[in-house]
């Protein structure tokens, strides 16, 4: 008899368990952490970076849909969409929000929550532009990964001039509607008066405009063209290089994907392994790490492209020593 109590008492409890097993099932499903990614670009221009902060992500041990979701949310160019963007993610009660490109998406993120982590990914720098306090000790919720571009300008500024000498104005194509624009035109000045240039600047912020900047390249006596760091502008790369090689201009350009499609140099910080490092951070804080202790990561991989096929076309000689310098070159 005890036995036969002790079997109905093991079913019951088998029974019981089988029952719970869907429930505790859900309950890790909704339990699965969910990121939310901001990006004021489009998702067209991003499939590399994306794949690099996916590796960053699985460093860490997580991978994207069996143990964490991510909530992505693109502004394609329209810096304005970027506070209602946000607001959504924060609605979400997402665990950390990831907000790359520019400082903008990092700004506009740190203004809606002074809970939810922030891990940003920028190309200007983090204590000027307000993100952090310190690079060091950022302090808040907010940390990440600076790539330094727009610090990077008067260098691709001397590289252009080493290639086109007798420029003596350089175009300078920038987007008027991300709010660090005026600080960098600013930050252009010297530079540009230091190598006795004069500074043209075109404004654009849709590919229409594009089109009227680069046609008034030649009446307005531009010789060569400086592109600024415009995450916005790479979803319109191939039309860019295209305007470019239209109107004869020899251009430099920040990411590696003008040079791959034409453009005649690039310079700039790595921005997949920015991507990589930003995914490990958003792994670590999902692990428990505080923003406000982990040190902003600023770059360490400079990479220059020159595309030899581009410099014959426009007829000109590529410097020895630049060629040795160059981490690639296409040919």
């Amino acid at each position: 008899m005890t036995g036969l109590i002790h079997r109905r008492e093991f079913i019951s409890l088998l029974g019981g368990a089988a029952g719970a097993w869907p429930v505790a099932a859900r309950a890790q499903q909704q339990a699965m952490p969910v990121i939310g990614f901001l990006h004021q670009g489009s998702p067209d221009a991003s499939v590399s970076p994306l794949e690099a902060f996916r590796h960053g992500l699985k460093e860490d041990g997580f991978v994207e849909g069996q143990n964490v979701a991510i909530e992505y949310r693109w502004a394609e160019g329209q810096y304005d969409r970027l506070p209602d963007l946000t607001r959504d993610l924060v609605r979400h009660q997402v665990a950390v929000i990831v907000a790359v490109g520019t400082s903008a998406p990092g700004l506009t993120a740190k203004s809606a929550t002074s809970v939810i982590p922030v891990v940003f990914q920028t190309g200007g720098d983090p204590v000027q532009d307000g993100l952090v306090s310190k690079m060091n000790r950022p302090g808040g919720n907010v940390t990440g990964v600076s790539r330094l571009s727009v610090a990077l300008e008067p260098k691709r500024l001397e590289l252009l001039h080493e290639v086109v000498p007798k420029a003596s104005m350089i175009g300078f194509l920038v987007n008027p509607l991300n709010p660090p624009t005026q600080l960098l035109i600013q930050h252009m000045r010297e530079p540009v008066r230091s190598l006795g240039l004069s500074l043209d600047i075109l404004e654009a912020s849709t590919e229409g405009e594009l089109d009227t900047a680069f046609a008034s390249t030649v009446e307005r006596g531009v010789g060569a063209l400086l592109v600024a760091q415009e995450p916005s502008y790479n979803r319109w790369h191939e039309h860019i290089v295209v305007l470019a090689a239209r109107h004869k201009m020899p251009a430099m350009y920040a990411s590696r994907i003008y040079a791959v499609a034409g453009g005649l140099m690039t310079y700039d910080a790595s921005v997949l392994d920015s991507m990589r490092q930003v995914g490990v951070y958003v792994g670590r804080v999902l692990k428990g790490e505080k923003p406000a202790d982990m040190p902003v990561v600023q770059p360490t991989k400079f990479d220059l492209v020159i595309n030899l096929k581009t410099a014959k076309a426009l007829g000109l000689q590529i410097p020895d020593k630049l060629l040795a310098l160059a981490d690639e070159v296409i040919e």
